[in-house]
């Protein structure tokens, strides 16, 4: 943990799309944490290159030195990602191929939730698990939970706006925090 006082949670939505379901859950995550957890949001997935294992060595793009700062700061990550064409999303999974080998993510309690409406996602999330695995990171399973969030629950401030949802969201963040 980082320090006796505050823990710290990295949150990773693997959708770039603005507007996107994935992240307002990340974003109302981050409305709900406790006082003594403070929430990081990453916003540069976008940026990260390609991965090539032949780039993977110093001086490492600023973009790749920044996630691995975030990671290796964070006590725990939480993600929220959908499916598309029936995969992880690319560029989540470039994301994840630049942990791959690193120390970062090695026993970091790690979690997904899961907001598909339809029940969608399974095979990301699967993958996600696998990927996570080889990177060393410690699948927290209770705090891996399907909570179907339908875009009219997202307020105009762009966080759920419901009560029942928000009681799954705290339960499965407190999952993921006990492992910490």
């Amino acid at each position: 943990m980082n320090s006796l006082m505050t823990r710290r949670v990295m949150l990773i939505c693997g959708s770039l799309r603005s507007g996107s379901t994935n992240e307002a859950l990340l974003r109302t995550v981050a409305s709900l944490m406790p006082g003594d957890v403070t929430a990081d949001l990453y916003d540069g997935m976008s940026r990260l290159p390609h991965f090539n294992p032949d780039d993977d060595h110093d001086p490492l793009p600023p973009t790749v030195l920044d996630l691995r700062a975030r990671i290796a700061a964070a006590d725990a990550i939480l993600f929220s990602t959908p499916e598309y064409a029936g995969a992880m999303p690319g560029s989540l999974k470039n994301l994840l191929d630049w942990t791959v080998g690193g120390v970062e993510t090695i026993d970091k309690p790690v979690a997904w939730i899961n907001i598909s409406a339809t029940g969608a996602a399974t095979k990301t999330h699967e993958s996600l698990t696998t990927v996570l695995t080889y990177t060393g990171a410690k699948m927290v399973d209770e705090a891996c939970v399907r909570i179907p969030v339908h875009r009219d629950a997202i307020g105009a401030n762009g966080l759920i706006d419901d009560a029942a949802v928000e009681a799954e969201i705290i339960a499965a963040v407190t999952a993921l925090l006990e492992a910490v």
